[in-house]
């Protein structure tokens, strides 16, 4: 094998091994019991996540999503500088299609939170390809249900028995509820909800990022609620069905974007789409294209260059 094309091939196996969930599973850190609401309603426990190895730094913690009866699991580092007496600044990070949100609190991105004193958490969005809250659109290939055929067909047997179903996977489940979208925008808010009541948040400095399809959800609710974001970040937003000119509502938010130039998966000419109307609304932006970068090595090449970004962001005060 050509060695560009073997350094390609280990770039994507790394990748996949990442988005599945293979490496060691570790047990949760500090994991919070939840309440249940009715006395005779069974609390329904989430499949766990995939995890990358956890840095002992971070805590695994649960809720209650009343919605489902269900314990929700979320992603928490708060850095040593965080503190009652002062208003701390919080970045809300969305983990990419079939991840888990601790891919998105390893390496560089706990130390430069650790730097900057930030609380950095990272929501499940309901379970791994929740989308948060994006409109059903055009998907890409490998997010996509399998091509129906005669084993998966669900049809009714005369016995009473049905056929096999598509099998689940990280990527696609028929068993998601129908409302799986609208379930996962409500997780993250939730989840921003529960850091806000717990932590002195300063409600000037609360940013927005994700990876792949947390870009994409980045820029979704960056757009849908404006009011609470001081600055957002997409690294190679999968918003293959979202319009650029959605930004046009938001003039006044601060916005960066991280690509890299071989992502073989969000392919580049897709996230230029967005720089250029950020350009053209004559938005304050900032655009990372790494060359040589690929879908899963963006996340900590682009970390520094978008903390960065949010250090020179704060909101107007308020009158």
């Amino acid at each position: 094998m050509r060695p560009e094309r073997q350094k390609k091939f280990q770039s994507v196996l790394i990748v996949l091994c990442l988005l599945i969930g293979r490496l060691a599973i570790q047990q949760a850190a500090a994991q919070e019991p939840a309440p249940q609401t009715k006395p005779e309603a069974a609390v329904q426990q989430r499949p766990a996540f995939p995890k990358i190895p956890v840095d002992p730094r971070v805590q695994i913690r649960s809720y209650l999503f009343k919605d489902t009866n269900e314990t929700i699991e979320y992603a928490l580092f708060v850095s040593s500088k965080v503190s009652k007496d002062k208003k701390n600044p919080l970045i809300v990070t969305l983990h990419g299609l079939g991840a888990g949100p601790t891919i998105m609190l390893r390496g560089n991105a706990l130390d430069l939170a650790e730097e900057g004193g930030y609380i950095l958490v990272g929501p499940m969005g309901y379970n791994i390809r929740g989308w948060y809250g994006i409109p059903m659109g055009k998907a890409p290939s490998f997010a996509k249900a399998p091509p129906k055929t005669a084993d998966s067909t669900a049809a009714a047997q005369p016995n009473g028995d049905t056929a096999k179903k598509p099998k689940p996977s990280v990527f696609y489940d028929p068993n998601d509820p129908p409302n799986l979208r609208e379930l996962s925008e409500k997780d993250v808010m939730n989840v921003l909800d529960i850091i806000r009541k717990e932590f002195n948040v300063d409600e000037r400095r609360i940013y927005l990022m994700g990876h792949s399809m947390g870009g994409a959800g980045a820029l979704y609710l960056g757009v849908k609620y404006p009011s609470i974001w001081a600055a957002i970040a997409a690294i190679a937003p999968a918003a293959f069905s979202l319009d650029p000119d959605m930004l046009k509502t938001v003039r006044h938010l601060p916005v960066m974007i991280v690509q890299g130039e071989k992502d073989n998966l969000v392919p580049v000419a897709n996230t230029r789409r967005w720089v250029d109307k950020l350009k053209e609304l004559n938005m304050t932006y900032e655009y990372l294209e790494i060359p040589g970068g690929d879908h899963g090595s963006v996340i900590l090449d682009g970390n520094p260059a978008i903390y960065a970004f949010f250090s020179r962001h704060s909101k107007p005060p308020s009158n």
